[in-house]
């Protein structure tokens, strides 16, 4: 006869149990969200991280609202599992997670984990395994945080009792103050403008603004830039009725002529610095750009971005748009425009389609055809090679589809290089040596950074300028268009940088030209000049990528869209629309133009949300 199974009864919870339990899980939540903004305080290392990691303790609003997030899933995974450690797991997993995330992505980017880089999780692997993540103190930390974490939680903390509806409820309550707290609490754009720490930080810097208000909170803040947001005071009504207001105009049949647009990876003039100015070697490797943007008419994009994030250079020329979200549909734009003008709209990028879902997005911009490795690149170079050695094969690539395609009628073309895509190697130099620690003062990391980096847009120089001897070969008219999409990774928190005696300082004009301008060149062939009747040369000013293709209309001679001419009459009273809500006015950066003219640029941004939301 066998003996029935009995279980082991879980004592009850007496008050003073009760008591040890809430001070337990409590205190041990905050132990969680303590960590984290230790990571967030030390994740900028321009940053003196334990004064910073001090002053959240000094705004209780920013402590708690960092603390509430591992104390509210520590309860809610008690309730659940009813054991210490699987409370403190459920609590400390997620929680340092996006801590380490953010360090890490800051230490190599420069640029803060946000909730809508979880869109992302595919491109994020392809572009970590590129880059070397240091183990330091604070990841031994975190792993004796672990393991003290669980020994206290199975020894110290009790079981809740097995039975009972009380403990459904309490789960149940716990996830309702969850959600409740995202929407109404961390979500809050009033309440995280109060929470003020500026005094360590410079508040033009978005990622420092990030890291002051500490790690998690800032993180579930910009969860409501995860799903479409209209601008502020968006009127619908006021939005469609401005664009209606403009009429698209038709490009003239004898004007029509073939545009090719080529965004550069990671491509700067680093000799706008006086540091690399005054170095011959480097000097040399952009001479045979600048002959060429004697040739035509050139200037300054200023970007939304640093380091990375190059869809937003992209899409901001492609769409016109100077704010955009991740595109889900057919969506107007100018691809779109010159497409229904009878051009043949075609893309190219020697990478995998699924980065930044271009394979789809290229589609709902109005593309016809795209090549990418899958499709035709894989054949001439692997991606892994492409990083260092492509622009050659891309410029080949191109010159032949244009020949052939031109034959058919006016083109639309558009590539993305993916040559020079960091991070570069601060190991050793490949091949050359512009600069070493005697001849620089720079560290020989910094040295290896140059180094490898110029070597590489030496090479994509190069290329450039065959493709434009390619273009002044053609007997058809073509318009080429390049540009750079963001400044290019220059060592964990900006260190090679930090070496030529750059400091970003946002706040003034040359501080945000040094962290956000790139070059771009609009220059066309013989063919294209004699039927435009222009000489395409001289400066052509500097703004936001959004105002790039409206500059190219303009030298063409072309009206446009509306929403072209809409956008042309904002670029006259502001060149930059930054998407940080920057202006440039007066020759001076500014948050705040004056009123008239301010409500104007709040009326076009409402008709790109318009116009971006309701497809074409």
């Amino acid at each position: 006869m066998t003996r029935p199974r009995t279980h082991r009864q879980t004592p009850p919870l007496t008050p003073l149990r009760r008591a040890w339990l809430i001070f337990a899980l409590t205190g041990l939540g905050c132990c969680v969200g303590a960590l984290t903004l230790l990571y967030g305080a030390a994740a900028y290392i321009k940053l003196p991280g334990l004064a910073l990691f001090r002053s959240y303790f000094h705004h209780p609003a920013l402590l708690g609202l960092n603390l509430l997030p591992p104390v509210l899933l520590i309860w809610l995974f008690y309730f659940l599992t009813r054991r210490g450690w699987g409370a403190f797991l459920g609590s400390f997993l997620p929680c340092v997670a996006v801590a380490m995330v953010n360090y890490f992505k800051i230490r190599l980017r420069s640029d803060p984990f946000l909730a809508a880089d979880l869109t992302l999780i595919s491109e994020a692997g392809g572009i970590v395994g590129n880059y070397s993540l240091d183990v330091d103190w604070l990841t031994w930390l975190t792993l004796g945080a672990l393991l003290a974490g669980l020994l206290f939680s199975v020894l110290l903390i009790p079981k809740w009792p097995r039975r009972g509806w009380g403990r459904a409820f309490a789960a149940a309550s716990c996830a309702a103050v969850c959600a409740v707290s995202c929407a109404s609490l961390f979500t809050n754009s009033d309440l995280y403008q109060s929470t003020d720490n500026s005094e360590y930080i410079n508040p033009w810097s978005d990622v420092e603004v990030f890291v002051s208000k500490g790690c998690l909170y800032p993180f579930l803040y910009s969860m409501r830039d995860m799903f479409p947001a209209p601008p502020p005071g968006y009127d619908g009504a006021q939005a469609q009725a401005l664009l209606e207001a403009f009429s698209d105009a038709d490009i003239p049949a004898d004007k029509q002529v073939s545009v090719m647009g080529i965004m550069l990876e990671a491509f700067c003039d680093l000799t706008d610095f006086d540091f690399m100015a005054g170095h011959p070697d480097a000097a040399r490797v952009y001479d045979p750009w600048h002959a060429l943007a004697e040739q035509g008419v050139s200037g300054r994009l200023l970007t939304n971005i640093f380091a990375g994030g190059t869809v937003d250079s992209e899409w901001g020329f492609l769409s016109g748009y100077s704010q955009h979200d991740d595109f889900r549909r057919d969506t107007d734009s100018y691809v779109w425009y010159l497409r229904d003008q009878g051009y043949q709209t075609f893309f190219s990028h020697p990478g995998y389609g699924w980065f930044y879902n271009r394979q789809n997005v290229n589609d709902y911009l109005g593309f016809q055809d795209s090549w990418f490795t899958e499709n035709h690149y894989g054949a001439l170079v692997d991606p892994t090679s492409a990083i260092y050695h492509s622009d050659d094969i891309l410029v080949r690539e191109l010159l032949a589809q244009l020949t052939q395609r031109t034959a058919e009628g006016p083109c639309f073309s558009f590539s993305v290089s993916y040559q020079n895509h960091g991070p570069y190697e601060s190991a050793y130099s490949a091949g050359v040596e512009y600069f070493t620690p005697a001849n620089s003062g720079m560290a020989a990391e910094s040295c290896h950074i140059w180094n490898n980096y110029l070597r590489g847009v030496d090479s994509t120089i190069q290329a450039m300028v065959q493709l434009t001897q390619g273009l002044e070969e053609l007997d058809r008219p073509v318009v080429l268009v390049l540009f750079g999409d963001h400044k290019p990774w220059g060592g964990n928190g900006n260190s090679a940088y930090a070496d030529m005696g750059l400091t970003f300082d946002l706040g003034t004009l040359q501080g945000f030209y040094d962290y956000y301008a790139t070059p771009y060149l609009i220059w066309a062939n013989s063919a294209a000049k004699e039927v435009l009747g222009s000489d395409f040369t001289g400066e052509g000013g500097d703004f936001s990528p959004c105002f790039l293709m409206p500059k190219v209309f303009d030298l063409c001679g072309w009206t446009g869209p509306g929403f072209m001419q809409l956008a042309r009459q904002v670029r006259e009273i502001t060149p930059l629309v930054h998407e940080r809500g920057l202006y440039l006015s007066g020759g001076q950066i500014t948050d705040a133009l004056p009123q008239g003219q301010q409500d104007f640029v709040d009326r076009f941004l409402w008709a790109e949300y318009w116009r971006e939301n309701n497809g074409r």
